[in-house]
């Protein structure tokens, strides 16, 4: 079970959400609760694996309720402003929720989150026809130079890092962005992504061919490091027929 905070100083907001994460099997509601100050002490108590945060409260912005619990505690951030959006990526949020709130997008949320608390649990579930499906449609937002773009997995090839930053290689384009390559491993579905050198992730339903240490995807050869070869080959042998 993921145990949540709700912070929101609307009491509507409060009761929807409340509602939504009872219908979700995976949620504990701890306590729902319109001041950000003692939603903070009881994150820095511990024991708190998700916030469902407002930005825009009087003793406390949620952007300044991120700053100050330091990663103690996941974020997912609802607000009825579009704004925010880059500043809480930024501060490494789960998700951006606009209100209103629909409850499939919540629960899509929800299921992010659940993959990044409890990814052993996710897991166990990658291999049924519905996981594919949830591949299909999935997406990962990044920071361009003058915008967040909207990524699908399923077009991605290969990823690249390089000193500040790292590339996205997808059929169609080349999109660049301020990122390590860490936060990008952790962010893609282990299942379908594996980091195969210190400057690259592919997609391994992407790899067209293997020789030796390197790998072919298009007309891009990859190298496969020395510290990822056991690693990434022990994943080929368990998908040989």
């Amino acid at each position: 079970m993921i145990k949540c905070l709700v912070v929101d100083d609307e009491p509507l907001a409060l009761h929807i959400l409340e509602d939504y994460i009872a219908k979700v099997p995976f949620l504990e509601l701890v306590k729902a609760m319109t001041n950000p100050i003692e939603a903070l002490t009881l994150v820095q108590e511990g024991g708190i694996d998700l916030v469902f945060l407002d930005v825009q409260m009087p003793e406390l912005t949620g952007l300044q309720f991120l700053k100050i619990a330091n990663g103690k505690t996941k974020v997912i951030l609802t607000t009825a402003y579009p704004q925010y959006a880059l500043d809480g990526y930024e501060l490494d949020i789960i998700d951006y929720l606009l209100k209103p709130i629909a409850f499939d997008r919540f629960y899509k949320a929800a299921q992010k989150a659940q993959s990044v608390i409890s990814p052993a649990v996710v897991k166990s579930k990658d291999d049924s026809p519905a996981a594919y499906d949830d591949f299909l449609s999935d997406f990962i937002f990044v920071k361009t130079e003058h915008k967040i773009q909207k990524v699908y997995l399923h077009d991605i090839l290969f990823i690249e890092g390089l000193k500040d930053y790292i590339s996205i290689f997808t059929p169609d384009e080349r999109i660049i962005t301020l990122q390590n390559m860490k936060k990008m491993e952790d962010a893609l579905p282990e299942k379908h992504f594996i980091r195969v050198h210190k400057s690259y992730i592919v997609a391994l339903n992407k790899i067209d061919s293997i020789e030796r240490s390197r790998i072919s995807i298009g007309d891009k050869i990859i190298p496969i490091g020395d510290t990822y070869r056991d690693l990434f080959f022990k994943q080929i042998e368990d998908r040989n027929i």
